[in-house]
């Protein structure tokens, strides 16, 4: 094979795998549905922004090679599991309270510039703070980038993989925000909200004991 066709079946091998691990139900995707049912469309797209801008934020330092580099320092993989561990646990909490709740829990309005600011960070530090993000942005890189790769190639591993992250994320949010979707929701609150604090709460705890 030519090494154009190497490249190129490497950028594949890599977005295949990147689609698959994004898809994947996980902590981003059970929170955008989560809140594309309880707070509407805008609010799972402003949330899903911030779950982009993380990813975006480990994809420039795996693409520079500084993501190795940290993660080579005990101490900055552990804060990243402490804080990651402790925050999938407030999410735990607050899915618990609401389960336990016999009203569903207060939606911010979806106008409000505050509550989507506020939704768009909590995005970015649901990922910011995830150290599966950081392994998977490293393995992306190192499996679709040749050494000595251009940054025109560097791009389009970055630009391909966000491009596939925002329409997982965005079809997520698109799905689960429709009539139906909601109206599901609303008979079965109770029952979703609890297991959302099962899976946000094992996942935390799994987080917060794994070993480095």
């Amino acid at each position: 094979m030519t090494g154009n066709t190497i490249t190129t079946a490497n950028l594949l091998f890599a977005y295949s795998a990147y689609f698959v691990g994004t898809a994947s139900p996980g902590p981003s995707n059970l929170a955008i549905m989560s809140i594309a049912t309880t707070s509407g469309r805008k609010a799972a797209f402003t949330f899903a922004a911030g779950v982009i801008s993380g990813s975006f934020f480990w994809a420039t330092l795996a693409t520079l090679g500084l993501s190795a580099t940290l993660m080579a320092y005990s101490g900055f993989l552990v804060a990243v599991k402490v804080f990651g561990g402790l925050y999938l646990l407030w999410l735990a909490f607050r899915s618990g309270r609401s389960a336990l709740s016999a009203k569903p829990r207060a939606t911010a309005s979806p106008d409000g510039d505050r509550p989507l600011r506020s939704l768009y960070v909590r995005g970015a530090l649901l990922h910011l703070t995830n150290p599966k993000a950081i392994l998977v942005w490293i393995s992306v890189v190192a499996l679709a980038s040749p050494a000595g790769a251009s940054g025109q190639h560097m791009a389009a591993v970055v630009g391909g993989c966000l491009g596939i992250g925002l329409f997982v994320f965005g079809s997520y949010a698109a799905l689960f925000s429709t009539s139906s979707a909601r109206k599901t929701y609303a008979a079965l609150r109770r029952w979703l909200e609890g297991c959302l604090a099962v899976v946000f709460g094992i996942a935390g705890i799994r987080l917060l004991t794994a070993h480095s």
